[in-house]
């Protein structure tokens, strides 16, 4: 894991100084590429834990929430525990999520990528594992539809305030209706995009669902 972000207050012994500042630049290495992520902050006063096994920790309730993007800013705000996975993104790659996959060593089956799809002429949001595909009729089905189609790729981005290949099921545009596969709910977590290529969050299968208001049902096809 590369930096987590925790939602509770910890203990202010072996916190580094405080600071002030609008943006924090903070630098993750893995052990085969060493990658950069600029997360801005609020600025107030706060800490940064200093690395702690897993990761750098940044306490929420401290200040320098991070924000790097709309998703997690949401999660910041709703102080949710997540954990930030950036990597190097080929401008070359078409398969989003399974370069991701392959980038962080994790199971194609624990990675989520986010597809918007028209149910009845309403864009609506399903995330399913990146080595599946979006079951159109079962989408329409878990949203009191009876079809549903994917939306062109300049309407999702629109809605959603995201690239193509950097959508987020969190902090999109437009309040979409989000269906998360059945599947995620055997993890313990799942990854996401948070709203750029080259970076995933990975967090609680729950949390994700009540960060995004989104519910369950067998969505995926194999």
């Amino acid at each position: 894991m590369l930096l987590n972000v925790i939602a509770s207050s910890p203990s202010l012994e072996g916190i580094a100084p405080p600071r002030r500042g609008p943006i924090g630049r903070i630098a993750a290495v893995t052990a085969d590429r060493r990658a950069a992520i600029n997360i801005e902050t609020t600025p107030v006063l706060g800490f940064i834990l200093p690395n702690r096994g897993n990761g750098l920790g940044i306490p929420v309730s401290f200040g320098f929430v991070a924000t790097g993007t709309p998703a997690t800013a949401l999660l910041a705000k709703a102080k949710i525990a997540f954990t930030l996975h950036p990597y190097e993104h080929d401008p070359r790659a078409q398969a989003f999520g399974e370069e991701a996959a392959e980038a962080l060593g994790v199971d194609p089956a624990q990675i989520f990528k986010t597809l918007i799809a028209s149910v009845e002429g309403k864009l609506a949001c399903g995330v399913v594992p990146v080595a599946a595909r979006l079951d159109l009729k079962a989408f329409a089905a878990a949203l009191g539809g009876k079809r549903a189609e994917l939306a062109d790729p300049a309407a999702a981005a629109r809605a959603t305030g995201y690239v193509v290949g950097g959508i987020s099921p969190l902090g999109q545009r437009s309040r979409l209706r989000v269906v998360v596969d059945s599947s995620a709910e055997q993890f313990d977590t799942v990854y996401v995009s948070a709203g750029r290529r080259g970076l995933q969050v990975q967090l609680a299968p729950a949390d994700l669902a009540r960060a995004a208001g989104a519910t369950f049902a067998p969505i995926a096809a194999r």
